[in-house]
C-alpha cells in the first residue's frame, strides 16, 4: 500500500541528502499502471524494479518487484514511448519521513519538478504540515501523475529504439 502526498517544487531543497540517482522509467501499461525503472547511483551501481499500482491518489495499492538488468532491458524494448528521465534526490524529514524530489526530463519543454512524501497511515498524511519550500499540492490532481505525463508528455519512439535500453 502506498500513501503519499505530492507537491510541485521550483528547486531541490537546501537539506542534507540521503542519496540521489538518475532514474529512467517507462510504462508497459497505464491502466493498471505497470512501470519499469532503472536507478543509476553515483557510485556506479544500478537497481532495477517493476512496479504495479492500483487506482487512487492519496492511497493506492503498490507492489515493487526487483528485476535484473536483462529483464529491464527486455521490457524496455517493449515500450512505445521514450523513457522518462529523472534526477532523483531523497532527503530526511522530521519524524522519520523522507522527501523524494525529482526533476523530470530536465531541459525539455515538458520538464518539471515535484516532490513526494510517503506515510505509514492516512492519519499521518492528513496531519502532515508541508514545509514552506514545497509548492502547490497536486496529490488529488491526476494530471500530475507520472503515468499521465507518460501518456501526454512523451513523444512516440521512432526507429531509435536504442533510447529505451541502458
Amino acid at each position: 500500500m502506498e500513501i503519499e502526498r505530492q507537491f510541485l517544487i521550483d528547486a531541490f531543497p537546501d537539506l542534507p541528502e540521503l542519496y540521489r540517482a538518475q532514474v529512467c522509467q517507462g510504462y508497459l501499461s497505464t491502466a493498471p499502471v505497470v512501470r519499469i525503472r532503472r536507478f543509476a547511483y553515483p557510485d556506479g551501481s544500478d537497481k532495477y524494479e517493476m512496479t504495479v499500482k492500483g487506482k487512487g491518489t492519496l492511497v493506492r495499492a503498490e507492489v515493487n518487484i526487483p528485476i535484473t538488468a536483462e529483464q529491464y532491458n527486455e521490457m524496455a524494448g517493449l515500450l512505445k514511448r521514450a523513457p522518462i528521465r529523472k534526477d532523483y534526490r531523497v532527503y530526511p524529514l522530521e519524524g522519520g519521513l523522507k522527501l523524494e524530489c525529482s526533476i523530470v526530463d530536465s531541459g525539455t519543454e515538458t520538464g518539471f519538478m515535484y516532490a513526494e512524501v510517503e506515510f505509514d497511515s492516512v492519519e499521518a498524511a492528513n496531519a502532515f504540515v508541508p514545509p514552506s519550500y514545497l509548492g502547490r499540492e497536486v496529490t488529488e490532481n491526476r494530471d500530475f501523475s507520472m503515468s499521465n505525463y507518460w501518456i501526454k508528455g512523451r513523444l512516440e519512439l521512432s526507429s531509435e529504439k536504442g533510447e529505451t535500453t541502458t
